[in-house]
Protein backbone atom coordinates (compact mmCIF):
# COMPACT_ATOMS: atom_id res chain seq x y z
CA UNK A 1 0.00 0.00 0.00
CA UNK A 2 1.43 3.25 -1.03
CA UNK A 3 0.74 6.37 0.92
CA UNK A 4 0.06 9.34 -1.17
CA UNK A 5 0.40 12.70 0.36
CA UNK A 6 -1.03 15.63 -1.41
CA UNK A 7 0.61 18.95 -0.72
CA UNK A 8 -1.72 21.52 0.66
CA UNK A 9 -2.34 24.19 -1.89
CA UNK A 10 -0.76 27.50 -1.04
CA UNK A 11 -2.64 30.75 -0.97
CA UNK A 12 -3.33 32.22 -4.34
CA UNK A 13 -1.67 35.41 -5.33
CA UNK A 14 -4.05 38.23 -6.08
CA UNK A 15 -4.49 38.74 -9.79
CA UNK A 16 -3.00 41.99 -11.05
CA UNK A 17 -5.55 44.70 -11.42
CA UNK A 18 -5.94 46.10 -14.92
CA UNK A 19 -6.07 49.71 -13.72
CA UNK A 20 -2.68 49.29 -12.04
CA UNK A 21 -1.14 47.92 -15.19
CA UNK A 22 -2.40 50.87 -17.10
CA UNK A 23 -1.58 53.43 -14.41
CA UNK A 24 -0.71 56.90 -15.61
CA UNK A 25 2.58 58.55 -14.62
CA UNK A 26 2.46 60.48 -11.33
CA UNK A 27 2.89 63.88 -12.94
CA UNK A 28 -0.38 63.37 -14.82
CA UNK A 29 -2.29 64.39 -11.68
CA UNK A 30 -0.59 67.78 -11.70
CA UNK A 31 -1.16 68.22 -15.43
CA UNK A 32 -4.82 67.22 -15.19
CA UNK A 33 -5.41 69.58 -12.28
CA UNK A 34 -3.75 72.47 -14.11
CA UNK A 35 -5.76 71.89 -17.29
CA UNK A 36 -9.05 71.60 -15.37
CA UNK A 37 -8.28 74.72 -13.34
CA UNK A 38 -7.37 76.68 -16.47
CA UNK A 39 -10.63 75.72 -18.16
CA UNK A 40 -12.74 76.61 -15.14
CA UNK A 41 -10.88 79.88 -14.55
CA UNK A 42 -11.12 80.92 -18.20
CA UNK A 43 -14.84 80.11 -18.27
CA UNK A 44 -15.38 82.20 -15.15
CA UNK A 45 -13.55 85.13 -16.72
CA UNK A 46 -15.75 84.92 -19.82
CA UNK A 47 -19.01 84.59 -17.90
CA UNK A 48 -18.54 87.26 -15.24
CA UNK A 49 -19.63 90.79 -16.28
CA UNK A 50 -16.88 93.42 -16.60
CA UNK A 51 -16.37 95.92 -13.79
CA UNK A 52 -15.18 99.49 -14.38
CA UNK A 53 -13.55 101.76 -11.82
CA UNK A 54 -13.33 105.55 -11.76
CA UNK A 55 -11.78 107.83 -9.14
CA UNK A 56 -12.32 111.50 -8.30
CA UNK A 57 -10.19 113.59 -5.92
CA UNK A 58 -11.05 116.47 -3.61
CA UNK A 59 -8.61 118.45 -1.48
CA UNK A 60 -9.16 120.20 1.85
CA UNK A 61 -8.04 123.82 1.85
CA UNK A 62 -7.73 125.87 5.07
CA UNK A 63 -9.26 129.34 5.25
CA UNK A 64 -7.61 132.40 6.78
CA UNK A 65 -8.74 131.34 10.25
CA UNK A 66 -7.25 127.83 9.98
CA UNK A 67 -3.94 126.12 9.26
CA UNK A 68 -2.74 123.15 7.13
CA UNK A 69 -2.79 120.80 10.12
CA UNK A 70 -6.51 121.43 10.60
CA UNK A 71 -7.11 120.86 6.89
CA UNK A 72 -5.33 117.51 7.11
CA UNK A 73 -7.45 116.46 10.09
CA UNK A 74 -10.72 117.46 8.43
CA UNK A 75 -9.72 115.64 5.25
CA UNK A 76 -9.52 112.45 7.30
CA UNK A 77 -12.93 113.18 8.79
CA UNK A 78 -14.57 113.93 5.44
CA UNK A 79 -13.14 110.72 4.05
CA UNK A 80 -15.01 108.77 6.72
CA UNK A 81 -18.35 110.54 6.24
CA UNK A 82 -18.32 110.50 2.44
CA UNK A 83 -20.20 107.19 2.30
CA UNK A 84 -22.79 108.16 4.89
CA UNK A 85 -26.42 108.72 3.93
CA UNK A 86 -26.16 112.42 4.71
CA UNK A 87 -23.82 112.80 1.74
CA UNK A 88 -25.13 110.02 -0.48
CA UNK A 89 -28.67 111.38 -0.26
CA UNK A 90 -27.60 114.32 -2.41
CA UNK A 91 -25.25 112.29 -4.59
CA UNK A 92 -27.95 109.86 -5.72
CA UNK A 93 -29.74 112.65 -7.57
CA UNK A 94 -26.69 113.50 -9.69
CA UNK A 95 -25.53 109.89 -10.12
CA UNK A 96 -28.96 108.57 -11.15
CA UNK A 97 -28.70 105.51 -8.89
CA UNK A 98 -30.13 104.79 -5.41
CA UNK A 99 -28.16 105.72 -2.32
CA UNK A 100 -27.84 102.05 -1.42
CA UNK A 101 -26.04 101.39 -4.72
CA UNK A 102 -23.62 104.22 -3.95
CA UNK A 103 -23.04 102.89 -0.45
CA UNK A 104 -22.17 99.44 -1.79
CA UNK A 105 -20.00 100.52 -4.73
CA UNK A 106 -18.24 103.69 -3.59
CA UNK A 107 -15.12 103.74 -1.41
CA UNK A 108 -13.01 106.58 -0.11
CA UNK A 109 -9.37 106.78 0.92
CA UNK A 110 -7.25 109.46 2.58
CA UNK A 111 -3.55 110.05 3.02
CA UNK A 112 -1.81 110.77 6.34
CA UNK A 113 0.52 113.21 4.57
CA UNK A 114 -1.78 115.17 2.25
CA UNK A 115 -5.24 116.72 2.88
CA UNK A 116 -6.79 114.85 -0.03
CA UNK A 117 -9.74 112.48 -0.33
CA UNK A 118 -10.10 110.00 -3.18
CA UNK A 119 -13.58 108.80 -4.13
CA UNK A 120 -13.59 105.53 -6.10
CA UNK A 121 -16.71 104.04 -7.69
CA UNK A 122 -17.23 100.72 -9.47
CA UNK A 123 -20.02 99.94 -11.92
CA UNK A 124 -20.90 97.69 -14.84
CA UNK A 125 -20.62 100.64 -17.28
CA UNK A 126 -17.67 103.03 -17.56
CA UNK A 127 -19.81 106.17 -17.78
CA UNK A 128 -21.82 105.14 -14.73
CA UNK A 129 -18.66 104.59 -12.68
CA UNK A 130 -17.43 108.09 -13.53
CA UNK A 131 -20.83 109.65 -12.79
CA UNK A 132 -21.04 107.94 -9.40
CA UNK A 133 -17.55 109.05 -8.34
CA UNK A 134 -18.13 112.65 -9.46
CA UNK A 135 -21.54 112.76 -7.81
CA UNK A 136 -20.20 111.66 -4.42
CA UNK A 137 -17.26 114.08 -4.68
CA UNK A 138 -19.63 116.93 -5.53
CA UNK A 139 -21.97 116.08 -2.65
CA UNK A 140 -19.00 115.91 -0.27
CA UNK A 141 -17.72 119.36 -1.27
CA UNK A 142 -21.20 120.77 -0.85
CA UNK A 143 -21.48 119.20 2.59
CA UNK A 144 -18.14 120.73 3.55
CA UNK A 145 -19.25 124.13 2.23
CA UNK A 146 -22.26 124.09 4.55
CA UNK A 147 -19.96 123.48 7.55
CA UNK A 148 -17.16 125.86 6.51
CA UNK A 149 -18.16 128.54 9.02
CA UNK A 150 -17.56 126.08 11.86
CA UNK A 151 -14.62 124.10 10.47
CA UNK A 152 -12.77 126.92 8.66
CA UNK A 153 -11.90 124.33 6.02
CA UNK A 154 -13.36 123.96 2.56
CA UNK A 155 -13.18 121.12 0.05
CA UNK A 156 -12.28 121.86 -3.53
CA UNK A 157 -12.37 119.58 -6.50
CA UNK A 158 -8.85 118.48 -7.39
CA UNK A 159 -9.53 116.05 -10.26
CA UNK A 160 -12.73 114.81 -11.85
CA UNK A 161 -13.29 111.14 -12.53
CA UNK A 162 -13.01 110.26 -16.21
CA UNK A 163 -14.67 107.38 -18.01
CA UNK A 164 -12.32 104.38 -17.84
CA UNK A 165 -11.23 102.91 -21.16
CA UNK A 166 -10.77 99.34 -19.91
CA UNK A 167 -12.44 97.25 -17.20
CA UNK A 168 -10.65 96.86 -13.90
CA UNK A 169 -11.84 93.27 -13.43
CA UNK A 170 -9.57 90.38 -14.31
CA UNK A 171 -9.67 89.14 -17.89
CA UNK A 172 -10.30 85.55 -18.95
CA UNK A 173 -6.57 85.01 -19.45
CA UNK A 174 -5.76 86.11 -15.92
CA UNK A 175 -8.50 84.02 -14.34
CA UNK A 176 -7.34 81.07 -16.46
CA UNK A 177 -3.79 81.40 -15.14
CA UNK A 178 -5.07 81.62 -11.57
CA UNK A 179 -7.23 78.55 -12.10
CA UNK A 180 -4.31 76.63 -13.63
CA UNK A 181 -2.12 77.47 -10.64
CA UNK A 182 -4.79 76.36 -8.18
CA UNK A 183 -5.54 73.16 -10.10
CA UNK A 184 -1.86 72.30 -10.36
CA UNK A 185 -1.45 72.82 -6.63
CA UNK A 186 -4.36 70.48 -5.87
CA UNK A 187 -2.89 67.90 -8.22
CA UNK A 188 0.48 68.14 -6.46
CA UNK A 189 -1.20 67.63 -3.09
CA UNK A 190 -2.98 64.57 -4.41
CA UNK A 191 0.33 63.30 -5.74
CA UNK A 192 1.86 63.54 -2.27
CA UNK A 193 -0.90 61.37 -0.82
CA UNK A 194 -1.01 58.78 -3.61
CA UNK A 195 2.43 57.04 -3.14
CA UNK A 196 1.82 56.40 0.56
CA UNK A 197 -1.36 54.49 -0.15
CA UNK A 198 0.29 52.48 -2.90
CA UNK A 199 3.18 51.49 -0.64
CA UNK A 200 0.82 50.45 2.16
CA UNK A 201 -1.20 48.22 -0.17
CA UNK A 202 1.98 46.65 -1.61
CA UNK A 203 3.29 45.89 1.88
CA UNK A 204 0.06 44.28 2.97
CA UNK A 205 -0.18 42.05 -0.12
CA UNK A 206 3.48 40.94 0.09
CA UNK A 207 3.24 39.73 3.70
CA UNK A 208 1.83 36.23 2.84
CA UNK A 209 3.36 33.08 4.51
CA UNK A 210 4.51 30.33 2.10
CA UNK A 211 3.56 26.61 2.47
CA UNK A 212 6.46 24.70 4.07
CA UNK A 213 4.76 21.88 6.03
CA UNK A 214 3.83 19.61 3.13
CA UNK A 215 7.41 18.62 2.17
CA UNK A 216 8.40 17.89 5.77
CA UNK A 217 5.38 15.60 6.32
CA UNK A 218 6.08 13.58 3.18
CA UNK A 219 9.74 12.94 4.26
CA UNK A 220 8.73 11.64 7.67
CA UNK A 221 6.27 9.08 6.18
Amino acid sequence: MTDKTTAAPGPRRPAPRPHRLRALPPWSLVAAGAVAGALLGGAYGLVQPPVYTATAYVVAVPTEKSDPASALGFAQAYGRVATQLAVLGDAQVWAGVPARTLQENVQTATSPDAPMVSVTATAARPDQAADMANAVARALTRHAEDARAATHVELQQFARAVKPAEPSSASAGVTGLVGASGGGLLGALALLVRPRRAQDETGRSAAVPGPALAADTHGQL
